[in-house]
């Protein structure tokens, strides 16, 4: 029998009253095993590609197709997972992915053509287990209605940003010290072993919605105009990520030192990582819709200057800064999911906004790739300035869309009607939603 737990909305919510939340560490010690290899994939197979066809336009070929094919499956995935549950998708997703990776090293290894490992990058992106997604569906079942959901989502972000960290330091360290093919044989073997921990974890996860029989038919979450307005905004922090990645293992060649590749892209992470802890100790007092803009401001401003930096230091400067901005709008967007989108759509709508941020990466890693292959590294940073640019005027010019809707009918698995997600936005800065003050208790996993 659980018991329920009471969160203290008095107290200040802090990581602290966060991660003693029962049962929490059963499912976010596998969980952050599973999405260790996200931060890893995309550098993974730039360098392998790279080191068997000497181009990073080839490299970026493959690792986009790669990104293109995680971001239109991943709301597949999310769909399934919303409607069948979570380990009865992750536990054949791991399978395939594991399978799918170590062939493409495979055949990069044997020297196949660029298109025969273009197709071997579609199974491979299709299978990217969406752990990420499925870990804040998880908080925000558990914590509905509680102060601590915007915490939970800055610690979410933290997290992500900590793989961003450690995954291409650590992928770019075997690539280069071990072996070319290192990072992915690694990428493959961390993500079936935490993706089978995690998805062992069943008693945490949210129950799927059943679709009952002559009741009206679950809204798509991308039906709603406030996620498509978040998609944008996504693209456009994705095609950061892509286009520093490139253009920092090109200035790193550039300078004879491939090694500190690593080193620079990590403190650009690192930058993102130290502003997302920020993000969730800070008591906001100005409402997310207004964080977004500010924040995408910043990261518009930052990126901006990149392509100008000709040092290490300049460059690993500009790159903390961009990295302080880029987690206020990645945080702040993940958090207004809560009053925009219904619980039983919740894990699509994530699914969308990773794959939104795989999709940038994607289209930014060829664009910066053939950039800097024809014109060097410094024209590859034109790419995340471009991308932040468009972004920011849809966020301006699009941003009441952003806004909690009037109260609306829903119909839940019961079949039953309630209030829609925005009926039960709590208006605060964290964009909650829900009425439960009083979480459900996880520690029978």
């Amino acid at each position: 029998m659980t018991s329920a737990v009471t969160t203290d909305t008095s107290a200040r919510p802090g990581y602290g009253q966060l991660l003693r939340t029962p049962g929490a560490l059963g499912f976010l010690l596998p969980g952050f095993a599973a999405r260790l290899p996200f931060g890893m994939l995309t550098i993974s197979i730039l360098l392998l590609v790279q080191h068997t066809t000497g181009s990073y336009a080839n490299a970026g070929i493959v690792a986009a197709v790669t990104g293109v094919s995680m971001a239109l499956c991943a709301p597949v995935m999310g769909n399934l997972t919303d409607r069948r549950g979570q380990s009865a998708v992750l536990l054949p997703v791991v399978l395939v992915h594991a399978a799918a990776v170590s062939g493409l090293a495979a055949l990069a290894l044997a020297g196949a053509p660029v298109l025969a490992l273009a197709a071997a990058a579609i199974p491979a992106g299709a299978s990217v287990p969406q752990v990420g997604p499925m870990v804040r569906a998880r908080w925000a079942a558990k914590l509905e209605g509680s102060p601590l959901l915007p915490t939970a989502a800055a610690f979410e972000s933290v997290t992500d940003e900590f793989t961003f960290v450690v995954g291409p330091v650590l992928a770019t360290a075997l690539c280069t010290g071990l072996h070319p093919s290192a990072g992915l044989i690694t990428e493959a073997t961390l993500t079936l072993i935490g993706g089978l921990l995690f998805a062992a974890r069943r008693g945490t996860q949210p129950k799927p919605h059943v679709q009952v029989a002559g009741a009206a038919k679950r809204a798509s979450a991308l039906s709603f105009p406030g996620l498509r307005v978040l998609i944008v905004a996504f693209l456009g922090i994705g095609a950061v990520f892509g286009g520093m990645q490139v253009s920092l293992a090109a200035f790193s060649n550039e300078i004879g030192n491939p090694g500190a590749n690593g080193l620079l892209y990590g403190i650009f992470a690192a930058g993102n990582m130290v502003a997302g802890i920020a993000m969730g100790a800070i008591a906001w007092k100005i409402g997310p819709r207004r964080r977004l803009l500010l924040g995408y401001i910043g990261l518009t401003a930052t990126a901006s200057l990149l392509w100008a930096a000709d040092s290490t230091v300049l460059l690993a400067a500009l790159g903390l800064l961009v990295g302080l901005c880029i987690a206020p709008a990645l945080i702040t967007g993940y958090t207004m999911v809560e009053s925009l989108i219904p619980a039983n759509a919740r894990t699509e709508a994530f699914t969308w906004l990773t794959g939104a941020v795989a999709f940038g990466q994607a289209i930014a890693v060829v664009v910066a790739g053939r950039l800097t292959d024809a014109h060097g590294s410094s024209y590859g940073f034109l790419v995340p300035l471009a991308a932040t640019a468009v972004a920011l005027v849809t966020l301006l010019a699009l941003r009441g869309k952003l806004a909690p809707k009037a109260p609306s009918r829903i119909v839940n698995a019961s079949g039953n009607t309630s209030g829609g997600a925005a009926e039960k936005a709590s208006g605060s800065a964290a964009g909650s939603v829900g009425t439960q003050a009083r979480p459900r208790d996880l520690s029978t996993v």
